[in-house]
């Protein structure tokens, strides 16, 4: 009898997970409201944005919101006075957080450490200045009665099944992207670099530049997130852009398990969900998540995706 390679086990676990998400996100309308579902699937991904900084860079970002929400605020003003292809809107918010993303990255790796996160900390609170003070943004009202609109001018998008699927198809291509990057060669300098930055210059490795080019990746992501919520919730305020959010993707990611592909979006399914289903306990919901985190922290160090998967380590060996 012959036993199948580790590398075929591996494209086997990895084709069966991604079939296995497929057939989840596909089913999940019919069983969870879909309004709640798209929320998770951008918070989803856009704490996989984040961790791909993180978990396999190694740099600590305190103004990822700035890449969320100056995407969700062009969308949405794309969509309301422009009147464009939901999918052009997506697409627009999209370019304005990457190109953010460059002019912020450019200054901040320059920097290494606590450092790295302040500076990124303040252009988010600028951002966030930028957003209460711009006519278009709707100040602390915000952006209200976003049209979802037509895709390529023929599906209804004001239909939640059909704008939980693009949603969810927004979040596929991300995740892929994600997953892809990880494991490319790019992804394994990056590890390198988070690893052991010295031995990576000592190898003839550009760091900045790939340091660089993963904030890049990951505020554009982060980008797509938030143009694809805006969209789908209808609305977009200053909360997408206050340090706050910057703070929950930080817990998403070490609740799920930083440095792990499916880690980020566990820890934002739970976020989100406590938020969702515990509003009825007022500000005592902030107590909640916090010792959630508390524990969680204490008690999975890895995160609780990341000890899942010692453990299955452990067991195969």
């Amino acid at each position: 009898m012959t036993v199948p390679s580790p590398r075929r086990w591996s494209g086997q676990a990895i084709f069966m997970g991604w079939a296995t998400l497929v057939a989840v996100g596909l089913a999940a309308p019919f069983v969870v409201y879909p309004v709640f579902l798209m929320n998770v699937l951008c918070m989803a991904l856009f704490a996989s944005a984040f961790n791909l900084l993180l978990g396999y860079t190694g740099l600590l970002s305190f103004g990822h919101a700035a890449f969320l929400g100056s995407a969700g605020y062009v969308a949405g003003h794309a969509a309301k006075a422009w009147g464009v292809d939901p999918l052009l809107a997506i697409l627009a918010g999209t370019a304005v957080a990457t190109v953010l993303g460059f002019v912020i990255g450019s200054l901040a790796i320059r920097r290494s450490g606590i450092y790295f996160a302040m500076i990124t900390l303040g252009f988010a609170q600028m951002v966030y200045f930028l957003a209460v003070q711009l006519p278009f943004t709707g100040g602390e009202d915000g952006l209200q009665g976003i049209p979802r609109g037509r895709l390529l001018g023929l599906v209804r998008l004001e239909n939640s099944f059909a704008m939980y699927y693009l949603v969810f198809a927004i979040f596929l291509v991300g995740f892929a992207v994600i997953h892809r990057t990880i494991h490319s060669p790019f992804g394994h300098v990056l590890r390198s670099i988070k690893d052991n930055e010295p031995r990576a210059l000592s190898l003839g490795y550009d760091v900045d530049r790939y340091k660089l080019l993963a904030f890049v990746i990951s505020a554009g992501l982060a980008g797509l997130a938030g143009a694809t919520k805006a969209l789908a919730m209808q609305f977009e305020t200053l909360t997408d852009v206050h340090w706050h959010k910057s703070g929950e993707v930080v817990l998403m990611t070490l609740l799920g398990g930083m440095g792990t592909v499916l880690g980020p979006s566990v820890g934002a399914i739970i976020v989100v969900t406590m938020e969702n289903y515990l509003t009825g306990f007022g500000d005592w919901v902030t107590v909640i998540i916090g010792c959630v985190f508390v524990v969680g922290v204490l008690a999975f160090r890895r995160g609780f995706v990341g000890e899942a998967l010692n453990l299955a380590r452990r067991f195969r060996s």
